[in-house]
């Protein structure tokens, strides 16, 4: 177990101050619009959704339920501090999912996103956390804790998000912030994945090839 635990940062997730608060009234859960294969974009756009950044958005939105999971666990294991962190994490993915549910040119100016000060931000957590742990000798199996499986299920649902961005991003305007994010969460949530481990004192998995 780590003798060094690193403050309680902020979370990693934009100053929602500056945002407009949503405006919603979510009274019915079915409309029966989507049944032949078509939804809408913020703007009004109908697209298909097979589109790519129907599937873009649909995965960030697979990423929070999996982190959802994980900020449970870390909540079950005393751990509040990271699963404050997760719930920051949270916001701005569905900060971020706005952002790519909207073509750039309907953005509005207080449109809930996420931006380059978001990425440093991660960067920053990154460093910080890192420092707490050992060095790595070999390649990290996710297990040791319900925690730790679950930010790895994260991780990797975060850089299948990470990869469908770079393809809608080649093929039309993404956020600038959109596919650095979501490249230095992944980052994140594998250095989180380690610190939860050692937290609570488990033993770490790593890779012993002959044992296979």
């Amino acid at each position: 177990m780590s003798s060094s635990v690193p403050p309680s940062p902020a979370p990693p997730a934009a100053d929602g101050a500056r945002f407009r608060d949503p405006n919603l009234a979510i009274n019915r859960v079915y409309t029966r619009h989507g049944d032949a294969g078509q939804t809408r974009l913020v703007g009004g756009q109908q697209v298909s959704k097979a589109a790519l950044r129907i599937e873009s958005y649909g995965t960030v939105d697979e990423l929070n339920a999996y982190l959802g999971a994980a900020r449970l666990s870390c909540e079950e294991s005393g751990l509040a501090e990271m699963a404050g962190l997760l719930h920051g994490v949270q916001n701005a993915l569905f900060n971020l999912g706005s952002l790519l549910a909207t073509l750039p040119e309907d953005v509005h100016p207080q449109q809930p996103q996420v931006t380059l000060e978001d990425v440093a931000r991660l960067e920053g957590l990154i460093d910080l956390y890192n420092a707490a742990l050992p060095p790595l000798r070999s390649f990290v199996l996710p297990g040791g804790t319900r925690a730790n499986v679950e930010l790895h299920m994260a991780r990797t649902v975060c850089r299948r998000a990470e990869r469908l961005c770079v393809r809608l991003a080649a093929e039309e305007p993404v956020g600038e912030a959109v596919v650095p994010y979501l490249n230095r969460l992944s980052d994140a949530l594998f250095v989180w994945s380690r610190w939860v481990v050692s937290r609570v004192g488990a033993a770490e998995h790593l890779w012993t090839p002959n044992k296979a």
